[in-house]
């Protein structure tokens, strides 16, 4: 392993690494909301292509040369530098926040592959910038480097965005109807950068997310990622996973014996309800009622990319409400060091996040309701806890106090 310092440099080969690789940025932001970003630039440090940006609204550059992979307090860009056009000579990571100062990180640290080169960083480092350009891989006379940055920037991520060239997105509204014939199209303009996310903060919280066409709202993922390793330092955490902007992770589980599950309760237009979720291996469906799909449970705590719900946007018309929420199907329930967030994925909309953060030992909680608002989604936050009393479930609790009405038995999922 190679330790790197401050503008320090050297080849990728030189490390023992080849063109695919990966870069970690174990970050320890604490109370901050920290945004981590990979910007593809040409040989003048422009985003020329606007693709070649890869951060939480746009995880994958084109023929997948740089994916993302987001966790708690971790994330994970996947690069094959082969795949890379030759018009992109640099490769970028940044940090950025729009809020607090980045002088209040805690211990975090930059990878190379498992640990070829590690760059190793802190909020010690900087003063009152709002973003870090960490490090960066560029070619040099044949060959690809990687330098160890830690500059601090005044702006948070849309001031990045504008110093290497892109362009942000800004909402536009819908045109007014007319009568008269349409006007030629415009020539098509650049693709511009969206960095809108949305966070429910507060329990009761609301957002309502219209359709963008008649096909709805399409493939809608709800992500459930946590921290699998509960308090530990960021720097030392092991692998993550990720709800809805992306939600809990799963490697502490793995460890220490918890499995955390993601599920839902669902009531249809046409008034059916039932559940959807590992226990019980009630998987539902995605191209039929009730136009919902858990994704394969994982019990081995080693995907990245945690737990995931998908829901058939298209067929929105038929959902009346969806009950989203977590349990934890064995070990000890610590919802504290969980870190768990949900994203929300819509296509052509802003990311929706829900944070579980309430301090409960109960099993379940009760996460965000999904419901159809005269043909607009509006999500919910919830955050609220159930534990089991005596022979009544804590799913029974949940059921009830949403008014669901299931006839609920004691179930497995071997």
């Amino acid at each position: 392993m190679s330790n790197f310092t401050r503008g320090q440099k050297g080849k990728l080969a030189d490390l023992g690494l080849g063109t695919t690789l990966t870069a970690t940025l174990e970050i320890a932001a604490g109370a901050l909301d920290v945004d981590v970003s990979c910007f593809g630039l040409d040989a003048k440090g422009q985003l020329s292509d606007d693709r070649y940006m890869v951060f939480f609204n746009q995880k994958a550059a084109p023929d997948q040369a740089v994916t993302l992979e987001l966790g708690a307090g971790k994330a994970v860009f996947q690069i094959d530098l082969a795949r890379l056009p030759a018009s992109i000579d640099k490769l970028v990571f940044t940090a950025a926040n729009d809020r607090g100062s980045m002088h209040g990180l805690g211990p975090s640290r930059l990878a190379l592959g498992p640990d070829a080169a590690v760059f190793a960083f802190s909020g010690a480092d900087f003063q009152d910038e709002k973003a870090i350009i960490i490090g960066e891989l560029y070619r040099r006379d044949g060959s690809w480097r990687f330098g160890a940055v830690g500059q601090g920037f005044a702006g948070g991520l849309s001031a990045l965005l504008k110093h290497f060239g892109g362009s942000e997105a800004t909402a536009a509204p819908a045109p007014a109807p007319t009568a008269t014939p349409a006007a030629p199209a415009p020539a098509a303009e650049a693709k511009k950068i969206s960095l809108s996310k949305i966070r429910l903060e507060k329990r009761g919280d609301k957002v309502s997310l219209d359709k963008r066409d008649s096909q709805g709202y399409g493939r809608i993922r709800v992500n459930l990622n946590w921290n699998r390793n509960g308090a530990a330092p960021a720097a030392a955490k092991a692998e993550t996973g990720g709800f809805m902007g992306k939600l809990f992770g799963k490697t502490a589980g793995a460890a220490s014996g918890i499995d955390l599950d993601i599920g839902c309760l669902f009531e249809m237009s046409n008034g059916a309800k039932s559940a959807v979720q590992a226990l019980g291996n009630t998987w539902g469906a995605y191209d039929r009622p009730p136009y919902i799909h858990l994704e394969a449970d994982d019990r081995t705590g080693t995907n990245n990319d945690g737990e995931n719900l998908y829901i058939n946007g298209v067929h929105f018309d038929q959902i009346k409400r969806v009950l989203v929420y977590a349990f934890i199907y064995e070990g000890v329930p610590n919802w504290a060091a969980t870190d768990g967030m949900v994203t929300i994925e819509i296509p052509g909309q802003p990311s929706v996040e829900v944070k579980l953060d309430s301090d409960s030992r109960h099993m379940m909680c009760a996460i965000a309701m999904l419901e159809n608002q005269s043909g607009n989604l509006q999500v919910t936050k919830l955050v609220e806890y159930f534990g089991g009393q005596g022979k009544t479930t804590a799913h029974q609790l949940m059921d009830e106090r949403y008014g669901f009405g299931l006839n609920w038995s004691a179930g497995r999922k071997d």
